[in-house]
């Protein structure tokens, strides 16, 4: 099964433009705020904080067949994109349980052969999908599932660890109890959550508050194709309590990057946004022009967008040219006449009660 399969915000036919009145300049960074590859977010914790890039390297098709069709001859292509973002300061991984049913997490560990611990930033996410594990032991199921991960990943923790879901069976109590020990233990220095919307994200806070660990972060998907996050109030939620929001899905699974049209439409695989791409090209025009302006690629503007809002992108790489595509981000920000050009053009996005509740 593929991590995208089930319902998705892509599902409806036709996206929904921002309203106009929705002040998209109210979350953007200060003018004086420059994306640089030495720049770092920091994520608390609690016996200390984890310092990451501003851009994530996203795992998600390193070993997944069912959505990116990988075989093993494409790791040489995928080591050597890493290598290079490694080269930028882009040293941060994001990769979970779920992706490639813990083949994405083995590739990794085998990327991080030879490189000193302190040398790079990884995150994994607990799978919510129920098991065994989750029935039996419903309290520690984060921590043995994280033992496995980090067999695979040939580590002794991992930098973050995220609730990849809210569809847990457990409550989010219990979960965050379990979260708790994993941190207590040494195997995670920091805890985060994917999918959550306002309400459970801030109960999750509570409850892990109670073991003396911050919530670090939130993962939704947030694009120009989706931007519900900030709409609904849910990023600036994150900005008020010290959580760090992450996007992924950050360039529509390609969708914002100029290679796919409506004569060359990607693959019926790729779920997320997954309107008409004729519906797109008002936005992708605006992002063309903009990079033709600054002699930079369409991903970097589309990636630069959520940085100037305060976003960590999560992206994906599976070769060298993606990698210094999307690296092209950095060092540069979009003016605010830019970012009301693109918030003109941008989408709202849906949410779906199966999994993208944020």
């Amino acid at each position: 099964m593929s991590a995208v399969s089930g319902i998705h915000s892509g599902k409806h036919s036709k996206p929904t433009l921002v309203p106009e009145n929705f002040n998209g300049l109210a979350s953007v960074m200060p003018e004086d705020w420059i994306p640089t590859g030495a720049t770092r977010v920091t994520y608390k914790g609690k016996n200390g904080d984890v310092h990451a890039p501003t851009l994530c390297i996203g795992a998600w098709s390193w070993g997944d067949k069912a959505t990116w069709h990988w075989n093993p001859e494409d790791e040489p292509a995928a080591e050597e994109a890493w290598r290079y973002c490694v080269s930028k300061g882009v040293n941060f991984i994001d990769t979970a349980q779920a992706y490639g049913t813990g083949e994405s997490e083995a590739i990794c560990g085998r990327f991080f052969k030879n490189m000193d611990r302190d040398s790079f930033v990884v995150q994994t996410k607990y799978y919510v999908v129920p098991q065994r594990k989750d029935v039996l032991h419903p309290t520690h199921a984060p921590l043995k599932k994280l033992e496995t991960s980090l067999k695979n990943l040939g580590l002794d923790y991992v930098d973050i660890y995220l609730v990849h879901g809210p569809i847990h069976i457990q409550s989010i109590e219990r979960i965050a109890k379990g979260m708790a020990e994993c941190v207590d233990k040494g195997l995670a220095k920091c805890i985060g959550v994917a999918n959550y919307d306002t309400g459970d994200m801030i109960k999750m806070q509570e409850e892990l508050t109670k073991y003396g660990v911050p919530l670090a972060l939130n993962q939704c998907e947030f694009s120009l194709a989706r931007r519900r996050p900030e709409t609904s109030g849910l990023l600036k939620a994150c900005k008020d309590r010290g959580v760090v929001f992450q996007s992924y899905s950050s360039l529509a699974q390609g969708r914002l990057t100029g290679k796919y049209s409506k004569d060359n439409p990607p693959p019926k695989e790729y779920r997320f946004s997954s309107y008409a791409m004729e519906d797109f090209e008002p936005l992708v025009s605006v992002l063309k022009h903009i990079a033709d302006k600054r002699q930079t690629s369409v991903s970097a503007v589309a990636l630069n967008y959520n940085l100037c809002k305060g976003i960590t992108p999560v992206v994906g790489v599976r070769k060298l040219e993606q990698a210094v595509s999307n690296c092209q981000t950095l060092g540069w920000r979009l003016s605010k006449e830019e970012i009301e050009q693109l918030d003109a053009v941008s989408f709202e996005g849906h949410t779906t009660k199966l999994w993208q509740q944020g």
